[in-house]
C-alpha cells in the first residue's frame, strides 16, 4: 500500500502527541464543564498551540492554518482525536473546518476577508445547515429550504435542524434551493448567512442521548423566515450547491475517521491496562481467552482502518477524490470505533458506564458516526455501484 512508505513529520508529529498527553487530556474534564474557568483553560491551550506553530492543521497557510497536506493531516488528527476536545484545543473543530475548506475553495475575495480569515483564526464559530426534519438526511436533493431571488438579495424561508454548534455562531452557510425546476443535483445553492440576520432564529439545541450540548456542542434546530442576505453572500456558483457540500463532507468524512483513529486506540489502551489490572479469583482479566479475542480483534481492525485511512489521504493528496476509498472507511471505521469502545466498556464493567473513565462519553459519541454525514447504509450503497459499474463497464475492479 503506498501510504505506508510516506513518512510523517516526526517533529511536528511528536509536538501533537505530547501536547495531548501532558496539556488536553489532563484537563478534559475542565473544558468539559464550559464554566468560565473552562473556557479561559481553553483559550490558553490555543494560544499555546498557536505559540508551536499546530494551529488549524486541516488547512495551508496561505488560508491561514498550519496544514502541509492531507497525508500529513491524517497522522496528527490521529492525535488530536484521542480527546473530544483535542480538535477544539487546535482550531480544526467541525464544522469550522469544513467551512473553511470551502470558504477557502470557493469563496470570494471579499468573503475570505470577512468570514475566511476569523474563522480560521478562531475569532468566530460558524454552523452548516442543510440537513431539515421534514426529509432524509442522507438525500440533500431533497431539500425544502428556499431561497429566492428579489433585485440584489436572496430571500430565504425553510425549517433545518442538527445545524451543529449554531449556538454562539458569527455565521451559517445555508444550503438551500434556488432553482426547483433544475436537475437533482443542481437545484440548490449554498449561501453565508450572518447569524444576527433578522428571521433567523436558533430555536434549541437538539437534546441528543440526553445531552442538549452548549456553544460548540450544540446541534441546533434552526428556521429561517424571510431571510434577507445580499447575492453577493452566494458561496460558489448559483446551483453548486451539491457540488460544494461534495467537495466539503468527502474530506469532513476521512477528518472524522482521523479523529476515531485517536478515540479507537484510546479505548484499546484503558482495555488492555484495565485487563492487566483487575483480578477475578482465578486471576487477572488479561489470562481470559474472551479478553485476549477483543484484543486480537481489536488490533486488526485498528490496523486495518488505519491503513485504509492513510491510502486514502494519499490518494486526496494526489488529486484523487477518492469516493471509494472514503466512503468504505467512513461506515468500516464506524463500526470498529463503537465495537473497540464497546468491549473496552465491557472489560471495565460497571466502571466502563461511569464518568470515572472516558469510555462512557466515548461511546455516546461513536454511536452518532455511524449516522452523521451519511448513514452506514448510504456509504455501503456507494461503494458497491461504484465497484459494480466498473466491472459493467468491463474494467473491473483493481485493489491498490
Amino acid at each position: 500500500m503506498a501510504a505506508t512508505t510516506w513518512e510523517p513529520r516526526t517533529e511536528r508529529l511528536e509536538q501533537v502527541r505530547a501536547f495531548m498527553a501532558e496539556r488536553v487530556i489532563p484537563n478534559e474534564q475542565a473544558i468539559e464543564r464550559q464554566d468560565e474557568p473552562g473556557e479561559q483553560l481553553l483559550t490558553q491551550l490555543q494560544d499555546e498551540v498557536r505559540a508551536l506553530g499546530l494551529w488549524a492543521p486541516h488547512i495551508p497557510p496561505e488560508a491561514g492554518g498550519s496544514g502541509t497536506g492531507f497525508l500529513d493531516y491524517a497522522y496528527l488528527n490521529e492525535q488530536i482525536g484521542r480527546s473530544f476536545f483535542g480538535q477544539l484545543v487546535f482550531g480544526c473543530q467541525a464544522p469550522d473546518a469544513g467551512n473553511g475548506e470551502i470558504l477557502h475553495l470557493f469563496g470570494t475575495d471579499d468573503q475570505k476577508e470577512r468570514w475566511l480569515q476569523p474563522l480560521v483564526a478562531g475569532q468566530i464559530r460558524s454552523f452548516f445547515s442543510m440537513t431539515e426534519p421534514e426529509v432524509p438526511g442522507s438525500d440533500p436533493t431533497m431539500l425544502r429550504t428556499r431561497a429566492v431571488r428579489d433585485g440584489d438579495d436572496w430571500v430565504i424561508d425553510g425549517h433545518k435542524w442538527f445545524s451543529s454548534s449554531a449556538e454562539g455562531a458569527a455565521f451559517g452557510i445555508v444550503m438551500a434551493v434556488t432553482d426547483p425546476d433544475a436537475g437533482p443535483h443542481a437545484r440548490a445553492t449554498q449561501i453565508i448567512v450572518p447569524a444576527d440576520t433578522p428571521g433567523v432564529e436558533i430555536v434549541k439545541p437538539i437534546v441528543v442521548m440526553g445531552h442538549a450540548g452548549k456553544g460548540w456542542s450544540t446541534h441546533c434546530e434552526v428556521r429561517y423566515t424571510n431571510v434577507r442576505v445580499p447575492v453577493s453572500n452566494t458561496l460558489g456558483a448559483e446551483g453548486a450547491g451539491f457540488l460544494i457540500a461534495q467537495k466539503r463532507l468527502g474530506p469532513g468524512r476521512i477528518h472524522h475517521v482521523m479523529r476515531w483513529l485517536g478515540q479507537m486506540q484510546r479505548a484499546f489502551d484503558l482495555m488492555c491496562e484495565y485487563s492487566l489490572q483487575r483480578h477475578t479469583s482465578t486471576g487477572p482479566l488479561s489470562d481470559k481467552q474472551t479478553i485476549q479475542n477483543w484484543i486480537a480483534d481489536s488490533y486488526a481492525e485498528i490496523q486495518a482502518c488505519r491503513f485504509m485511512t492513510l491510502d486514502a489521504a494519499h490518494k486526496i493528496d494526489a488529486g484523487d477524490e477518492a469516493r471509494v476509498e472514503v466512503s468504505a472507511i467512513k461506515f468500516y471505521a464506524a463500526r470498529v470505533l463503537n465495537d473497540v469502545i464497546d468491549r473496552a466498556v465491557q472489560v471495565h464493567g460497571a466502571r466502563g458506564l461511569t464518568d470515572e473513565t472516558p469510555l462512557a462519553s466515548m461511546l455516546m459519541h461513536a454511536r452518532t458516526g455511524r449516522i452523521y454525514d451519511g448513514p452506514d447504509e448510504v456509504h455501503r450503497q456507494v461503494v458497491a455501484k461504484r465497484i459494480l459499474k466498473a466491472f459493467a463497464n468491463g474494467d473491473g475492479w483493481h485493489f491498490s
